[in-house]
């Protein structure tokens, strides 16, 4: 259960967080391959009710990565221009699991029109080529850094649960990840 202060930091940042997501166009993604080789890239994301969709070319190196390993980490960043120091730019970084979604399913359509709404008819261009897969990028754990001794741990379901982490910010051990339920 919520305490009142908890309630208070949620109300305050969840708002914020999100339009931290609606202010960002592309997505960072740190894949891997098969083999576990890691691979850093970007991509233009548009979020749904369910969630976050990136469409990518199976012929880029991320687009490979993603049918090889469903796992990735994500992180959406504050420009550095509009950044008070590069030093702690505002960033949401979290784990995820990228879903392939097929082609002829109702996400695939919510996926796209979420996509289009966001990027134009380059969208509907580019669904129509073989070599381009629509990914569903679901969300385990997450952090939203504000700045210097501002960071809170996200968790729960769409990461809607915050907790400031006044111990820094180097995440959950995976020991301790095993017993949450998310």
């Amino acid at each position: 259960m919520n305490t009142e202060k908890e309630q208070r930091l949620r109300d305050k940042l969840l708002p914020e967080i999100e339009a931290f997501k609606a202010e960002r166009s592309t997505l960072q993604l740190a894949t891997q391959d098969a083999d576990g080789l890691p691979n850093a890239s970007y991509a233009p994301f548009a979020l749904a009710d369910d969630g976050f969709y990136i469409l990518v070319s199976e012929l880029a190196r991320h687009g490979s990565n993603l049918k090889a390993s469903k796992n990735l980490s994500v992180m959406l960043l504050e420009d550095e221009a509009e950044a008070k120091t590069v030093f702690a730019r505002k960033r949401l970084t979290f784990d995820a699991t990228a879903e392939l979604v097929d082609r002829e399913s109702d996400n695939f359509s919510k996926g796209i029109a979420a996509l289009s709404a966001r990027f134009g008819e380059m969208i509907d261009n580019l669904a129509g080529l073989g070599d381009f897969n629509l990914f569903k990028l679901n969300p385990h754990q997450g952090l939203y850094v504000k700045g210097f001794g501002q960071a809170f741990s996200l968790s729960g379901v769409e990461l809607l649960d915050v907790d400031w982490k006044r111990d820094g910010h180097h995440g959950t051990p995976r020991a301790e990840l095993a017993d949450t339920v998310i």
